[in-house]
């Protein structure tokens, strides 16, 4: 089964980013704005460790403040539209830890907090919707608590499985 590791904004972050990708995303019904900190594939007796090992890793980190100045593009690897989320040292670590402890493979690419408002566009819709919206001002800063484990269902949409409260048991 597939499973993700997920920080969910606030709601006036997540209704921001609806308000794009309700139009730049295609996965939007499937799974609510959020910032990936990993994906990975387990089995039953795999996920009860992990799920253990989250909960240790939640206990050794504090809260930490997400800042969101920006909207920028991974273009010309790929023509995904984001939420930039200023990296911090909390943050950075706590995705840190969950990628070394956490079954599954090495990230892919470099870590890039982001919350993805549009994926899978043209060139040229890329470029019309990234050229008006990166001149937004979408100052927020909000302070994260929690995180997330979810899991995919068969029809492709995701499911909090279980959520694990920053510095707590």
């Amino acid at each position: 089964m597939k499973y993700g590791i997920v920080i969910f904004p606030s709601k006036k972050v997540q209704d921001l980013a609806n308000s794009y990708r309700k139009r730049y995303d295609p996965h939007y019904a499937l799974i609510p704005p959020h910032v990936t900190l990993k994906t990975f594939e387990a089995s039953a007796g795999q996920i009860r460790e992990a799920s253990d090992t989250l909960s240790s890793i939640a206990k050794n980190h504090k809260d930490f403040d997400m800042s969101i100045k920006k909207v920028s593009s991974f273009q010309p690897v790929n023509n995904v539209i984001y939420l930039k989320i200023e990296p911090t040292d909390g943050l950075n670590q706590l995705h840190q830890e969950i990628n070394e402890k956490i079954i599954g493979e090495k990230p892919e690419y470099a870590f890039v907090p982001h919350i993805t408002i549009g994926q899978k566009l043209s060139n040229d819709e890329h470029s019309d919707v990234y050229g008006s919206l990166r001149m937004s001002d979408v100052g927020h800063e909000e302070t994260v608590d929690r995180f997330h484990l979810l899991y995919q269902l068969e029809n492709g949409s995701w499911s909090v499985y279980e959520t694990f409260r920053l510095g707590k048991d």
